[in-house]
């Protein structure tokens, strides 16, 4: 491998990247996209040889964390090929984020085809609850996805909880003992305001991380944990359970300064910060120069420069940034 690195203009070094394989989810959750979506054009979207080209390309230029991301991968059509291909190339940590609904048959064969770490999203235990955040989805399919998971041997899982006032908050102390209970680590989430919504007022919704804090710490003590994923969570363990509890504060407590991730929608715009419209068409590239991938790498490494030093989301409930999570990939 390599040992260049990617840096950027506030010397940060880049090595993890999450790649979105589609814009497309077997759910609607309210909070990352519209109930009637648009989806992109096929010829629009990267096919998985392109997508493996980055992923490669983006190997040799140091990276040692590859996330895949959607809409929901798992319904990306032979996404196993493209695991396996990526799980050849020596990564540190390779990891998913899914919703969980494609679990109870695919976990198995993710596992074994070198995917290593699951992200679930889990935002209700309350199958009605459930079914009205995601619009589509049934929680009892993706509890068994979770079972499915750890019967397959993934020692990485996390679940994924985006807390809204109103709406879930009051669900964290259930939340907490069901990862406790399942022994597997869990991430409450601020939402980020991605995407123009309807279904609730986003100013009125956000629950900082220090309130849903607050509210664990009603039940249980916690002490923080100088661990760090390589992503933006702070974590606190518990005395009497060996789980770690996640807090991601886009809003209230900003992780720039140690940022050290880029992403790639799934039509090969790579985006150098979450909360920033700065952009470089990779699909351009890829499809002008299918044979070498020099230009390929010379374009990430350029794009560096255009790494934003920090992102301004505010919490008013405005909307910044015009593209939905679905299309970002989380």
């Amino acid at each position: 491998m390599s040992n260049s690195k990617l840096t950027d203009r506030f010397g940060r070094t880049v090595n993890y990247v999450r790649l979105s394989v589609t814009d497309r989810c077997d759910f609607r959750c309210v909070y990352c996209m519209a109930e009637e979506m648009t989806f992109l054009p096929r010829q629009q979207v990267l096919t998985l040889e392109e997508i493996a080209r980055v992923a490669k390309t983006f190997v040799s230029l140091g990276t040692e964390k590859i996330r895949l991301t959607g809409g929901e991968p798992l319904v990306r059509k032979d996404i196993l090929e493209l695991v396996r291909e990526i799980g050849t190339y020596g990564l540190r940590d390779f990891a998913m984020t899914t919703n969980g609904s494609q679990l109870s048959t695919m976990a198995e064969p993710l596992r074994k085809a070198g995917l290593k770490r699951l992200n679930i999203s889990l935002d209700s235990l309350d199958p009605e609850k459930f079914a009205s955040i995601t619009r589509t989805g049934k929680l009892s399919r993706v509890l068994e996805g979770i079972d499915a998971a750890r019967d397959a041997g993934f020692k990485g899982i996390k679940l994924n909880t985006v807390v809204m006032k109103g709406g879930n908050d009051h669900e964290v102390p259930d939340l907490i003992e069901f990862a406790r209970k399942k022994n597997i680590d869990i991430t409450f989430i601020e939402e980020m305001p991605l995407g123009e919504i309807s279904e609730h007022d986003r100013g009125q919704a956000l629950c900082t991380s220090d309130e849903v804090r607050d509210i664990v710490r009603q039940h249980h003590d916690l002490m923080p944990t100088p661990e760090d994923s390589g992503g933006p969570a702070r974590y606190y363990r518990m005395s009497d359970s060996p789980i770690k509890v996640g807090f991601i504060s886009p809003h209230s407590h900003n992780f720039c300064s140690t940022c050290n991730r880029v992403r790639v929608t799934v039509e090969g715009r790579l985006l150098l910060c979450l909360g920033n419209e700065h952009s470089v068409d990779l699909r351009r590239v890829l499809r002008g120069h299918p044979v070498t991938d020099d230009k390929l790498r010379q374009t990430i490494i350029d794009s560096m420069d255009l790494k934003p030093e920090r992102h301004h989301f505010s919490s008013n409930g405005d909307v910044q940034i015009l593209r939905f999570m679905n299309m970002t990939g989380g």
